[in-house]
Order: C-alpha cells, then structure tokens, then sequence
C-alpha cells in the first residue's frame, strides 16, 4: 500500500493510507506527551488528561460523547504511554466525519471543569489501587523505577495517590500549553476512504489549531541503574524482571534486537518458555520483552514461580542466557525466528486499526513510516553475524538490573551470588 503525507502550515503532521477492501476507517490523533514529559510532582497527568477528555466539552456531555460514538457502532478510546498519548476512533467509512468532529472537540473544547476533576481523581485511584492489587503488573513498574532512578522514564504512567491527588486545573491546562501542539502531533488514518476527504476534513476541524512555534521542554537521556532490589509485599507468587540495555528506536540493528528478544521470551517456542515451563514445569508465566525509547532501550524478562524455586527459576535463565552468550544461534533457530516474526507483524497489520497505530507512531517518534515491504525486508536482512554481535553486545552480565516482589526479604538474594538493597 502507498502512503499519504501532508503537513499543515501549523505544523500538523497527516499520514494516511487508503484500504479498498474494508468498510471502516481508523483515525488517531498521536501527540508526543508522555510521562517522560512530566515533573515529579505531577507524575500522571498524562493519563489524567486522557481521561478528562472523555469527561465533557463545551459542546457535549461525557454521557453525548459516549452516545454518539455507540449510537453508530463505533469505537472511541485512548491510552497513555512513556513517550506519547493517542486518541482515537474507529468507525463505519460514511461516519468518518462524525470521528473527526468528535475527536476535534475533545482535544479543543474539553471543559475541564473542577468537579470533574475531583471525581476523576477518585476514578484513577481506584485504577491505581487495582493494579497494585496485581504483582504481575505493578512489578514492572517498580523495576522501571528502579532501573532509570529519578529520571521521568521510570514513572508510572498511572502517577501515585500523592500526585494524583495534588493535580489542579491549572497543571492541566500547563501541561496542555506547552505539550498538546501541532507540531508535536500526527493524525493517521486507515481505511477505505479517499485522500481528499481526509484533506476536507482535517483542515475543517484542525487547521485553527495553533501555531507551530514553540519551547521545546528538553528530556535528559536517563542512565541505567543496574541494581538488584527487592521489594517485599504478601504475594502469592514471587515475581521477578531481569533486564539489560538494550536498544533506542532509531538503532540501525534494532531488528537484530528485536529477534534476540524473540528468540529469547517472545512465544511458546522461545528458550526460556521451552525450558524453564515446558520441561522443568517451574512457572506458569515467563517472556521476555524489549522496551525502545527516543534514547535508550531495554530488555527485560519477566517470570513469577513459588518462593521456594525462585533460586531454581533465576540460576535456569542465566544458564540459558550463559549458553545463548557461549554457543550462539543455530542457523535453523534464527531462521525460525525471522518467519515467527514475519507471519506475527503480517498477521497483526490486517485490521485498519493497526494499520492506523504502526504508521502513527513511526511517524511521531521516528520522523518516517516504513513500508510493510521494508519492515519484511529489515526482518529478512538478519544474518547470523548480526545475531551473535547483538548477543554479545546485550547480553553483559555485568549490567544486569533485578528486581524482585514478594514475600520475601533482602537476603533472599544472597544465595543467589547477587547483592541487594532491599526496601
């Protein structure tokens, strides 16, 4: 499929590609707003934004927002991450003006009025109190926290109670200035639509939006804290993330990377998932996953195992790491590996909606959207020297950051030959 760009003299960045033979179209308005973007003090406001939006404009209710959208079948939702903050909506080709119209409103009109606020203060906490009520998730920030100490990176997209509580009306509207720009957002679209209505559309409802002069809020690159930290809480299970620096979105092997990863904890048929549950029957749950930012990368692998075979479970992924690190990839395994990755991105594009999604992020956070033939060609080019360089550049066992949650104390590490800074 060809792409569409056009920019705005504003600055606003469209990317679109049409889909004959679907009848819906996908529309999401990326801006670059993340935590990473947030003061301490007002760590989560990102989120909480994006739930106010959803909470009422100048022209409509929460309750006509939510109507308009379901009374045509269609979808309207938004999410929050690190590096950038997307709306969006799918829906039928012939209501495609009714999404813009919608999506306008919300980024321009929301009221943001002080009771809403404050009840969806409470709304947050609730999500917050939720998902520390869940081990296997919250580990995953508390190792993020851990590994980039201080830096806005490891914040959590959520926030806290404390800062949650503490944000204002004013912080919104702050961190609305100087973040939701137009210059700062792509709009992309997929579906079977026509270019010139996209064109209509987006001048009619974006094109007053702003100017495309701006300060830059400037992010320091984080540094890496390679730490082993235990954090004890009454679970069930012991949980665990294991990780080392990996690589930033724009890293010419990031395809390399990324089938480390895959080999390593991306599947059923990875290493770890094979050795560690299949045939030692350790865990339930293991994977491995890659974390790629603006500047820096990580990855990182997950497990969750009893107390008493934690010990088992940690020295069984080192010595699968230890023999990757010694012997390498057999031609046949990396082979499997780029057809795994080929058929998963394949398959995972068929919808409009994740059409939408790989060309709204690529443009916001790498200046560009590849093609489907070139991401296939990028995932073919993996050669064996590639693989073992970025086996030996990733896997250092001497930056390894751990940290593990549960029901355990500090010490628990030393039997593992680790230091530790238990909290």
């Amino acid at each position: 499929m060809q792409y569409k760009k056009m920019i705005l003299p504003n600055g606003l960045r469209i990317i679109f590609e049409e889909i004959p033979y679907v009848q819906s179209v996908s529309i999401g308005v990326w801006i670059e707003a993340g935590t990473r973007n947030e003061k301490s003090e007002c760590n989560g406001i990102s989120h909480f934004i994006e739930h106010m939006a959803f909470k009422g404009t100048s022209r409509r209710s929460a309750r006509d927002i939510a109507e308009e959208i379901d009374n045509i079948g269609g979808q309207l939702n938004a999410f929050t991450g690190k590096e950038c903050t997307c709306f969006y909506a799918k829906v039928l080709n012939k209501q495609m003006e009714l999404a813009f119209d919608i999506l306008s409103d919300m980024l321009f009109n929301s009221e943001f009025a002080d009771i809403e606020i404050e009840k969806e203060k409470n709304v947050i906490i609730e999500e917050i109190n939720m998902y520390e009520d869940t081990p296997e998730e919250i580990i995953h920030d508390i190792y993020a926290s851990n590994v980039f100490r201080g830096h806005s990176l490891g914040y959590p997209v959520l926030g806290d109670h404390h800062t949650v509580k503490g944000i204002t009306r004013k912080d919104i509207l702050r961190f609305l200035k100087a973040n939701y720009r137009p210059d700062n957002t792509v709009i992309s679209v997929a579906g079977n639509v026509k270019f010139k209505d996209i064109e209509k559309y987006v001048l009619k409802y974006f094109s007053e939006w702003g100017d495309k002069s701006r300060t830059v809020l400037p992010t320091a690159r984080p540094s890496i804290n390679f730490e082993y930290k235990v954090k004890r809480k009454d679970t069930e299970q012991v949980h665990f993330c294991m990780g080392f620096q990996g690589l930033s979105q724009r890293d010419e092997k990031l395809y390399s990377f990324l089938a480390l990863n895959n080999l390593l904890g991306g599947g059923m048929s990875s290493r770890l998932f094979q050795k560690v549950r299949e045939e030692l029957g350790l865990v339930y749950s293991i994977y491995s996953y890659p974390a790629t930012y603006r500047d820096v990368g990580l990855m990182t692998i997950y497990a969750g195992t009893n107390q008493s075979q934690l010990n088992t479970v940690i020295q069984t992924v080192l010595g699968e790491l230890e023999d990757l690190k010694e012997n390498g990839v057999p031609r046949n395994e990396l082979y499997r590996v780029k057809e795994q990755m080929k058929g998963n991105y394949i398959l995972g594009m068929e919808g409009t909606g994740s059409r939408m999604s790989s060309m709204g992020k690529a443009e916001l956070l790498l200046g560009r959207v590849y093609s489907q033939q070139e991401i296939l060609d990028n995932i073919e080019a993996i050669n064996m020297d590639g693989m073992n360089e970025m086996i030996d550049e990733i896997i250092d066992f001497k930056k390894l950051a751990v940290t593990i949650l549960g029901n355990v104390d500090a010490d628990i590490l030393e039997p593992l030959g680790m230091m530790h800074d238990g909290d």
